[in-house]
């Protein structure tokens, strides 16, 4: 119950939020996605939280995702990295701004 409390007061503070491994190459990938379009976001490192496990199961049971990178964009689920790159040429931009996580 702690973990999913965490996870959506996660959500819920954060513009942007990336649910991370930080060996994942895609999740680099997502990261590295983010910084170029400038945006502020927030990560979790799961294989470096005590209760990274949690916090995976705690997503699986909220968004029906267990894998990472596991990415919310203004509260919503917008899913892995191939979802948020087949946004990049549509409307990731207008998203991150009206999030209010690029200016």
């Amino acid at each position: 119950m702690a973990a999913a409390q965490k996870v959506q007061q996660l959500i819920d503070d954060n513009a942007v939020v990336v649910f991370s491994k930080s060996y994942c190459p895609y999740c680099r990938s997502t990261k590295r996605t983010l910084d170029d379009l400038g945006a502020k976001y927030y990560v979790i490192e799961l294989d470096q939280e005590d209760d990274g496990s949690e916090i995976q199961d705690a997503l699986a049971k909220i968004s029906g995702q267990r894998t990472v990178p596991n990415i919310y964009i203004g509260k919503e689920h917008i899913g892995g990295n191939s979802d948020l790159e087949a946004r990049k040429n549509k409307d990731l931009k207008n998203l991150l701004k009206n999030a209010g996580a690029i200016a």
